[in-house]
């Protein structure tokens, strides 16, 4: 399947007008937004940037969120870019990628803001508006990349286009993209029993390539009579195949062989559009999504002796068809007050279609059918949401907004599993905006929130590569929480700035891993909670006399604590993330068009718990890259990267019990791959 990440690409629709209608719509994008920190092209010429994006990720102490995280509908959508004004935070239209669309030349300014100095309720927090100059004029981006790296063979046709313009009201945009996949790693795994004695040592080299390929485009209408509107549409093609080869040397035994393979063929379209208009004291905006999945997937697995003994062979094929149907309304009302309202009703409609069939054949026979339960199931759930909205400036410093909802939902499957359930959960929250001083904001928010339910947790599915599966659960439900979180936004001037928020979540009906039959898979525990802390913050070097250079920092921090159900015992959450940072040097050197950077990378995972296993995925000592940069080649910005100098290793140690993890351990598998150097060109340019 294409990860979230994947699908927030295409054109913008949803809670905002869409990209596609930014430049006809600029004669609308308000003035200069009071409290606002204000950049202009100027400050971004040290990096001669050639799109909107190359300028906002610039911007110190500030990180782009993403607007897909895998909410429900559009009514939980989030999101801290706006353009022109607006809400960049539809299902499909990400706003690292509306930014990427848009020229550099076409910026006016952009404004770091307090999020409820706009009348868009629900934005809260410190937000990136930028604002276009709506000349109409035809404009472009090409950016070229091809990667090298160790076992595999290199891509050269890493490829981006974007065209945007208009003409009077119209405005539209195209963008081509062909951003291909390259992953290897190898290594030894060690296998040993319970008391650390070896069994088998196995030699391994898996390798990923995967083409993904996609073509968008949305014309957007926005006449002088203030009606704004946009249609979109989207395809994208998205084709991964997996290796994993193993020579297998046992300690007592024949030397053996084993071939994992694994194939996805995706087809994924979108549709969708919005119409926005004034009526009576506000405004009346409708939205409208239509988008389908289509992914066979084959998953083969071959195993064998070089005698050609103990063979063994397994094929897992599955059949996802995925929908999505929204239709959202809202209607907002802005006061001479400053205080806004607004009032919005949703419908949406979902559903996942799996077919699967499972074979396997051993002494080298034919392959013989499986029975897999809950494999051949569909999953629907159809939901309807209202919420009410109010904005408002209790003091010069201070914003309020408190938002009110509830949403009804029916959970329905068929098939191999058949259930039918419904929801009615509360939802909303609160939040306050205080501006201590020009260079100090603080931001608290507390919110009620209801969790998307992943339609796969509700039909089983197996892991060849692995060995194991998960069997599905028809009974799962959706989970809740009470989120308090607080941030703080620091303006050091010419030394930087930073932004750190921490908050605490509350969790009830939490999915994890729960024993299921004779098996486990997703399920509901009664509580949990989830502390972390998260961080952007970048400091500037001129006023010490290292002109034109920085250092940017960006990391999380996570702890939680659930009742394991099958041993009583306190541990994190199930394969949580417990740490991620980033760091990067980076100098433009002055007179000169060079720049150079060096960079780290680092995470780590809690343990996964499964009934008779537990794992851990580990990465060290961490992912380190080194490029320069050359911003005039004959027009063209080129870069030159090296990944990995730091010789990172995929790490995995897996622990299996008898029965269960309440038995004592029998098997210990322990890896370390090296994946190698990677080097990256790019060249990149606009017309």
């Amino acid at each position: 399947m294409i990860p979230l990440t994947r699908l927030a690409v295409s054109a913008c629709l949803g809670l905002a007008t869409s990209q596609l209608a930014l430049f006809a719509a600029a004669d609308m994008a308000p003035e200069t937004t009071p409290g606002a920190t204000i950049f202009t092209k100027d400050d971004f010429n040290q990096y001669a940037p050639r799109t909107a994006l190359e300028m906002v990720s610039r911007i110190p102490g500030f990180s782009i969120q993403g607007d897909d995280d895998g909410s429900r509908g559009f009514g939980q959508a989030s999101g801290n870019v706006l353009i022109n004004g607006q809400r960049v935070s539809g299902k499909s239209n990400g706003a690292t990628e509306s930014l990427d669309r848009i020229s550099a030349s076409s910026i006016v300014r952009i404004e770091l803001v307090d999020g409820a100095s706009f009348e868009i309720p629900g934005l809260s927090g410190q937000v990136v508006n930028v604002v276009t100059n709506g000349d109409g004029a035809v404009s472009g981006t090409w950016r070229w990349r091809a990667r090298f790296r160790d076992n595999l063979p290199p891509f050269y046709n890493g490829l981006n286009l974007t065209l945007s313009g208009g003409k009077g009201d119209i405005s539209w945009s195209f963008e081509a993209k062909s951003d291909p996949e390259r992953g290897a790693s190898n290594g030894p795994e060690f296998v040993t029993d319970g008391a650390g004695a070896l069994i088998q040592r196995r030699e391994e080299d898996f390798t990923h390539a995967a083409e993904y390929v996609s073509v968008s485009g949305s014309v957007g209408w926005a006449p002088a009579s203030g009606v704004v509107g946009n249609l979109n549409a989207k395809t994208t093609l998205y084709q991964p195949d997996n290796k994993e080869t193993a020579k297998l040397f046992p300690v007592d035994g024949p030397e053996g062989r084993r071939l994992y393979q694994g194939a996805e063929d995706e087809v994924f379209v979108e549709l969708g559009g919005d119409y926005e208009f004034a009526l009576g004291p506000g405004r009346l905006k409708a939205i409208g999504l239509l988008r389908r999945e289509d992914s066979p997937i084959v998953d083969r697995l071959f195993q064998s002796n070089l005698d050609g003994s103990d063979q063994f062979g397994s094929v897992f094929e599955r059949d996802i068809e995925e929908g999505e149907y929204i239709l959202r309304t809202e209607y907002s009302l802005g006061l001479d007050s400053g205080a806004d309202w607004q009032v919005a009703l949703e419908g949406a409609f979902n559903y996942l279609d799996q077919q699967s069939s499972l074979a396997s054949s051993e002494g080298g026979g034919p392959l013989e059918p499986q029975t897999l339960p809950n494999a051949n199931s569909r999953v629907e759930e159809q939901r309807g949401e209202v919420s009410v909205t109010h904005g408002r400036r209790l003091s010069p410093t201070v914003t309020a907004q408190v938002s009110l909802g509830a949403e009804i939902s029916e959970l329905s499957q068929s098939g191999d599993a058949s259930n039918v359930r419904t929801f009615t959960r509360p939802k909303g929250f609160a939040s306050l905006s205080w501006q201590v001083d020009p260079s100090l904001k603080l931001v608290t928010r507390l919110e009620r929130e209801v969790g998307q339910l992943d339609f796969f947790d509700f039909v089983s599915s197996v892991n060849l590569s692995a060995g194991n599966g998960e069997n599905g659960n028809p009974d799962i439900v959706p989970e809740q929480s009470w989120r308090l979180s607080a941030q703080a936004e620091k303006n050091y001037g010419g030394w930087g700035a930073a932004t750190l928020e921490v908050f605490y979540s509350d969790i009830e009906d939490i999915v994890d891993r729960v024993p299921i039959g004779t098996g486990d898979g997703p399920g509901n525990l009664d509580s949990a909670w989830r502390l972390g802390a998260e961080w952007d913050a970048t400091v500037k070097f001129d006023k010490i006399g290292f002109a034109g250079a920085e250092l940017s920092f960006e990391g999380e921090y996570y702890e939680s604590d659930v009742t394991d159900p099958l041993t009583g015992e306190v541990r994190p959450i199930n394969d949580s993330s417990k740490y991620w940072m980033l760091t990067e040097m980076r100098q433009d050197i002055p007179r000169t068009d060079w720049a150079w950077g060096v960079g780290f990378e680092r995470w780590e995972r809690n343990p996964y718990y499964r009934l008779s296993e537990t794992g851990q995925e580990g990465a060290r000592p961490g992912f380190g890259f080194a490029y320069i940069e050359h911003k005039d080649i004959w027009g063209m910005t080129g870069q030159a990267t090296f990944g990995n100098f730091a010789n990172q290793n995929d790490t995995f140690r897996r622990q299996l019990y008898d029965t269960n993890r309440l038995g004592n351990i029998v098997r210990v598998e322990d890896r370390s791959r090296d994946f190698g150097p990677i080097f990256t060109i790019q060249l990149e340019g606009t017309f």
